[in-house]
């Protein structure tokens, strides 16, 4: 039976969050709100509309909420030729593909911010898939963006792994039926992950490829649990 690899990609194999962070705080700082970056990085994974309305509320008019996201999207746009990806992260991807996992991603990024994470992580013909914020009409937490990876190579979820960094991330895996597995790279606690789903938790992309090559863990032989 073929598996499923679906993984988030902001803070999971491209270590973004951080920009994010910075370019919503001075989207929003443009346009007259003060809002904590703690709040924001506590944010990051939600779709744009969700964000800004997690953070400011239901009160704003959508020209509102459209001219900040376009705020943001022009001063992160500014990064593109420049996102790293954390170590190991292509690799993963390619170790995950020649190991058998339909290997998929599943992001609130479209567009050209898509092409750009990609080209970052630079495993394209490992990526069987992608289910991006313009292929589903509602973004994480809810579960279909990894419903829609799955549909789109056609395995069911008990057969599926979701690898995220956000709670956003675990409870859309949990929703979606999926074995979830946290990443810390991305700033969030373990405790977080491990309360909104995270069945186990890995440090960073190093990590997961390790207990891969090890036959351990969720995308291992064995169903065991990683150190710290």
């Amino acid at each position: 039976m073929e598996r499923a690899a679906v993984f988030d990609v902001d803070g999971t194999l491209v270590d973004t969050n951080h920009l994010h962070v910075t370019t919503w705080w001075e989207a929003f700082r443009q346009a007259g709100h003060h809002v904590s970056m703690h709040a924001i990085h506590r944010s990051v994974g939600l779709g744009s509309t969700d964000l800004i309305t997690h953070l400011l509320g239901d009160n704003l008019e959508d020209d509102e909420i459209e001219a900040l996201s376009a705020a943001h999207k022009a001063l992160y746009g500014t990064y593109f030729d420049r996102l790293p990806a954390f170590e190991d992260a292509g690799r993963l991807l390619k170790r995950l593909d020649a190991a058998g996992w339909a290997v998929v991603l599943a992001t609130s990024a479209g567009g050209r911010e898509l092409s750009a994470l990609r080209a970052a992580i630079d495993a394209d013909d490992a990526i069987r898939a992608t289910a991006s914020a313009d292929d589903v009409d509602a973004g994480k937490p809810s579960p279909e963006p990894v419903r829609h990876a799955l549909d789109l190579v056609g395995i069911a979820p008990e057969h599926a792994v979701f690898v995220g960094d956000t709670v956003w991330d675990m409870r859309a895996g949990t929703r979606a039926g999926v074995t979830c597995v946290g990443v810390l790279c991305g700033g969030i606690p373990r405790a977080s992950l491990e309360d909104a789903g995270a069945d186990t938790v890995y440090r960073d992309p190093v990590h997961l490829l390790t207990s891969l090559e090890e036959g351990s863990g969720p995308l291992g032989r064995a169903r065991t649990t990683p150190e710290e």
